[in-house]
C-alpha cells in the first residue's frame, strides 16, 4: 500500500485566490514563554487545497459539516489532461478513453500538472477547465467529489461560475480544487480521502488529501 499526499502546504506566502488575504500563522504561544507551543491560525475557508461545499454557491446548500464523513471517501480516478496548453478545454474525449472506469468512480479528479506552476504568476492564468459536457457527466454519474490541480473548477475570468453551479447545485456532489501531486497516482482506480475541516456552517475549508495506492 502506498500513500500519496494531494495537499499544498498552508503558508503565509502561499498562492491565494485573487482578492483574498493571504493566510496568517502567529505564534500565540512558545515552549520558552508557557511550556508549550500554539498557533493562531488567521485564513479564508477557501484556502490551499480546499473543498467546496453546495453552500459556497447557494442560499440554502449543504455545509460541509452536514454531510457524513463518508461524503469524503471512496473510489477515485485521474483523468489525464496533462497534454492541454494555457486555455485548453477538458471535454468528454478525455473520459471516454476510460469511461468504464469514470462512471464507476465515486470521484473523478482531472490532472492537467498546472500545480507546478504554484507560487508563480502564471498559476492565476488561463488554466484548463472542464466544459459543460463534461460537468454534465459528473452530475448524471451521481459522483461524491470531482477535484482538479488547478484554482478553481471555472476559468480565472468567469463571473458566472456555471461549472460550480451546476455542480453544487446538485447538493450532493463537492469540489476539491488546487490538488497537488496527481501525476504520482497512476493511472488505476484507487481510495481517495479528501477531510475537510469541520466547522459550523462551512461553505468551505481547507482539506488534508490523500491517495491510497495498491
Amino acid at each position: 500500500m502506498k500513500i500519496i499526499d494531494l495537499t499544498h502546504t498552508i503558508s503565509e506566502s502561499m498562492p491565494v485566490y485573487p482578492g483574498t488575504e493571504q493566510p496568517k500563522l502567529v505564534s500565540a504561544c512558545t515552549i520558552e514563554e508557557n511550556g508549550f507551543r500554539e498557533t493562531l491560525l488567521h485564513m479564508y475557508s477557501h484556502t490551499g487545497t480546499h473543498i467546496d461545499a453546495p453552500a459556497h454557491m447557494f442560499e440554502n446548500g449543504t455545509t460541509l459539516e452536514r454531510f457524513c464523513a463518508s461524503q469524503f471517501v471512496g473510489s477515485a480516478l485521474v483523468i489525464d489532461c496533462s497534454a492541454l496548453g494555457e486555455g485548453g478545454r477538458i471535454d468528454m474525449s478525455f473520459i471516454e478513453n476510460r469511461r468504464e472506469s469514470a462512471e464507476k468512480a465515486d470521484f473523478l479528479l482531472f490532472r492537467t500538472d498546472w500545480d507546478k506552476k504554484w507560487g508563480t504568476a502564471a498559476y492565476f492564468g488561463d488554466f484548463p477547465c472542464i466544459t459543460e459536457e463534461v460537468a454534465d457527466f459528473i452530475t448524471a454519474t451521481g459522483k461524491k467529489g470531482v477535484g482538479l490541480d488547478v484554482i478553481s473548477i471555472d476559468p480565472i475570468r468567469s463571473t458566472k461560475m456555471e461549472n460550480h453551479r451546476k455542480i453544487l447545485g446538485q447538493n450532493t456532489i463537492v469540489i476539491i480544487e488546487n490538488l497537488y501531486n496527481l501525476s504520482e497516482v497512476g493511472g488505476g482506480l484507487f481510495t481517495f480521502i479528501a477531510a475537510p475541516l469541520k466547522f459550523e456552517n462551512a461553505d468551505g475549508a481547507p482539506a488534508r488529501v490523500f491517495a491510497v495506492v495498491g
